[in-house]
């Protein structure tokens, strides 16, 4: 695959967005299959460049759970590939019409989905993304230009130029999919500044990341969001369940944005349920900070910093609150309005949590590990979305259109 410079691939991926709009659903589902044969038959070499990826990383002493995030093996470029093979699978968002009247004067006006047209993402860290926002764009009718970080760049580079291939093999336009080799911060602006060639600028990865591009970009971004996700555990709670929930939040994949980084617990259960969600929390590895009560059963102290931080490693900030409302009030102060969780055998407490918690995703009884585009039906995922605009929450292909309205009249004038 060519290496294109920033300003190179933005043209390339404006030029090529009015054939990609143009596409047919089993035009797009072809070029998603020949993709996916395309990573299959180059798994070697892409296992090779991403063990490249992983020695560099070790030796830049990078901490494990990005160490993890970053390591390919067979396994995971074969769920690479079915996530080709999956999005080809989901329903066409483009064309669908969403709303549809004819007014009293005669125009019959139309609300119909179209694609947004040039997408730019920058990421961190993570090779699956480079396939999973490339199959959403393609399978959306967008071009796509994809950014991602040093720490992968050989490995987002093999599996984007097995993609390409494959993609253009099956009459995908030339320029729609392209990897910008350049991880240098000078490419990174000169792509938050590419008004006219690209249509929307879409981060994921750490709060340094989303930031600098909300912050500096002239492009529109869509915000995902860092996770600083809460479990509030109420005295009604089931405390074995609340247990499972919490270790589970925590310790089934810590490196990720829904993965829970702050324990809230009610004082009325705090002696009972401390001793035991601690010792199980250590057991799995996790060090735990906490408020002066935590301290006693052998929590590390926690700072102000600590309440308001994604940690994306193996530790915990922890808190005994009074009441829902301190819960409440803590969670919106601190979190990142990404996903939150209460553990209670209340169904008043359940209610004024979901709506009073100022988040994308809220649960009742329930870990924050699915907020995930494939756990909520929608396949893979370009990010979560922790802003308004203009979409929240996991963003799926429906999210990367937007809207066309057309109108039919029979000659009327105003």
């Amino acid at each position: 695959m060519e290496e294109l410079d920033v300003r190179s691939a933005a043209a390339a991926a404006r030029e090529a967005a009015a054939a990609m709009a143009q596409l047919g659903t089993f035009a797009k589902n072809s070029i998603l299959v020949k993709m996916a044969d395309e990573i299959h038959r180059d798994r070697d070499y892409i296992l090779q460049e991403n063990a490249a990826d992983v020695e560099q990383a070790r030796a830049a002493g990078r901490p494990e759970s990005l160490i993890d995030r970053l390591r390919l093996d067979p396994a995971r470029i074969e769920q690479i590939a079915q996530g080709c093979l999956d999005v080809a699978a989901l329903p066409d968002p483009v064309g669908e019409t969403v709303h549809g009247e004819m007014r009293p004067n005669g125009l019959q006006i139309i609300k119909r989905r179209v694609p947004i047209g040039v997408i730019g993402i920058i990421y961190e860290s993570r090779p699956n993304v480079t396939a999973d926002a490339a199959s959403l764009c393609i399978k959306s009718g967008n071009s796509v230009v994809l950014k991602g970080g040093s720490d992968a760049v050989r490995s987002n580079l093999a599996i984007a130029e097995a993609m390409v291939r494959g993609g253009e093999a099956a009459g995908m336009p030339v320029g729609a999919l392209s990897m910008i080799g350049d991880v240098s911060r000078e490419a990174t602006t000169e792509m938050m500044k590419m008004n006219g060639l690209i249509d929307v600028l879409i981060p994921r990865g750490g709060s340094g990341l989303i930031q600098t591009v909300v912050q500096n970009a002239t492009v529109p971004v869509i915000e995902t969001g860092t996770g600083n996700c809460h479990i509030f555990v109420d005295k009604t709670a089931h405390l074995d369940m609340a247990v499972d929930i919490v270790v589970n939040a925590k310790t089934s994949r810590p490196g990720v944005c829904n993965a829970a980084e702050s324990l809230l617990v009610h004082k009325d259960i705090a002696k009972d349920f401390l001793p035991v969600v601690f010792d199980a929390l250590t057991n799995a590895g996790v060090e735990i900070r906490g408020c002066e009560l935590c301290q006693r059963y052998g929590a590390k102290p926690a700072t102000e910093d600590d309440m308001a931080r994604e940690y994306l490693d193996l530790i915990i900030s922890v808190k005994v609150v009074d009441g829902i409302d301190e819960a409440i009030d803590h969670i919106n102060r601190y979190g990142t309005g990404h996903s939150e969780a209460i553990i209670t055998d209340s169904y008043t407490n359940s209610r004024r949590f979901q709506d009073e918690v100022d988040a994308a995703a809220v649960y009742v009884n329930a870990s924050t590990r699915f907020t995930d585009g494939f756990e909520f039906g929608f396949g893979a995922e370009i990010g979560i979305s922790t802003q308004r605009l203009h979409a929240r929450g996991p963003l799926g292909l429906a999210d990367l259109t937007t809207m066309k309205y057309l109108i039919e009249g029979n000659g009327q004038v105003r």
